[in-house]
């Protein structure tokens, strides 16, 4: 069971409050009963006699008497303040759990805030008020932190895209000029070295590309939208259905209705990353499996060799590959950056027998 600083600190006050009455209590009854009995002896001692009728107590009975007046009011005192001590005890530990909710209040708005902070909500701010005491300057101090950090991200993000659609452009000038310099060119030599650095020139821009989705899906969404997972899985298997056919990888789709809220372009994106993915790792006469259902789940499975436990987290890292040497070590990256931009969490498992599964869980529509 967990224990909560709110309870933590209501027994705290609470135990406090009772040891201190039972201190108090304790010197209270001790000092009675050195008090008391004196008293009582003078009192009962200063009266010769008392008349009864025709018995009469005489001085040689008040040792008895201060005895019993003595148990007598030591035992009253003892149980009134028991009840007393106990009633104190229960509004104590009342008031305590008040307290705590009082004083722990900036806490839990602290955790709520940190809680929802993500790349895409760096611009929140705790902005807590009231008196300058220590959570306050807590509250402060990871204001000015989430400062840092969204300056850190924005440039960051400044960078990939200046970047990247700065690279763009001779990139493509260069493209052309092979294509035009050297498309009369029938020298093999000059074909072949025009081939290769025109594979080169793709392969670079297609660098780019993820980059700059990278960036894009790194800032959050801006705006969300229903989008129908069931359509966008059946729009991306239409558009891939050749490149598994050249693979000789069999596509097993089952799709249905499952709004989610998101970017369709950028969900598209994430589907058909899965989707090369589980085709271009895959082994001749494989399996792809595809399945949604409506709960915003997207699953995409395939046949192939085994992959160790330990090295699916790096899937996710950026230009990590297999080892087989297809693809740029962006897709699955890619696909993390837009999950998390969706407030949706990707999971990898390997599959019995060989092969990778991928979930992928996002928020659905209303």
């Amino acid at each position: 069971m967990r224990v909560t600083i709110r309870v933590k600190l209501t027994l705290l006050y609470g135990g406090l409050i009772l040891v201190s009455g039972a201190l108090l209590l304790t010197a209270v009854y001790l000092a009675m009963d050195r008090q008391l009995e004196p008293q009582l002896a003078q009192a009962v001692r200063g009266t010769p006699a008392l008349p009864t009728g025709e018995i009469q107590v005489y001085s040689r009975d008040s040792d008895q008497v201060v005895e019993v007046a003595r148990t007598t009011a030591l035992d009253t005192l003892i149980v009134v303040s028991a009840l007393c001590l106990l009633g104190v005890a229960a509004l104590s530990l009342l008031g305590g759990w008040w307290l705590s909710a009082r004083v722990l209040r900036p806490l839990h708005t602290i955790t709520a805030t940190a809680r929802q902070l993500s790349a895409g909500t760096l611009h929140e701010r705790l902005s807590l008020d009231g008196p300058r005491d220590e959570l306050i300057e807590l509250a402060d101090t990871i204001d000015g932190m989430l400062d840092r950090l969204e300056s850190a991200f924005q440039s960051q993000r400044r960078f990939v895209a200046h970047a990247s659609h700065e690279l763009r452009t001779p990139l493509a000038l260069q493209r052309a000029a092979l294509q035009i310099g050297l498309d009369d060119n029938p020298d093999p030599d000059v074909v072949r070295t025009r081939d290769h650095l025109l594979t080169t020139n793709r392969r670079i821009e297609r660098i780019i590309d993820g980059l700059l989705l990278l960036a894009r899906s790194d800032r959050g969404l801006e705006h969300r939208e229903p989008v129908n997972l069931r359509e966008v899985v059946t729009e991306v298997v239409d558009q891939h259905r050749d490149l598994a056919a050249e693979h000789r990888v069999e596509l097993d789709v089952e799709a249905v209705d499952a709004a989610v809220l998101g970017d369709r372009v950028l969900l598209v994106q994430l589907t058909a990353n899965l989707v090369v993915n589980a085709i271009r790792h895959n082994a001749p006469g494989g399996t792809a499996w595809v399945r949604t259902d409506g709960h915003g789940r997207l699953g995409v499975a395939n046949t192939g060799r085994h992959l160790p436990e330990d090295q699916l987290p790096r899937l996710f890292e950026p230009f990590h590959t297999t080892g087989t040497g297809a693809g740029l070590g962006l897709g699955l990256s890619i696909v993390d950056s837009i999950a998390r931009a969706h407030d949706g969490v990707v999971t990898a498992t390997p599959r019995p027998g060989g092969g990778l599964r991928i979930e992928v869980v996002l928020p659905t529509g209303s």
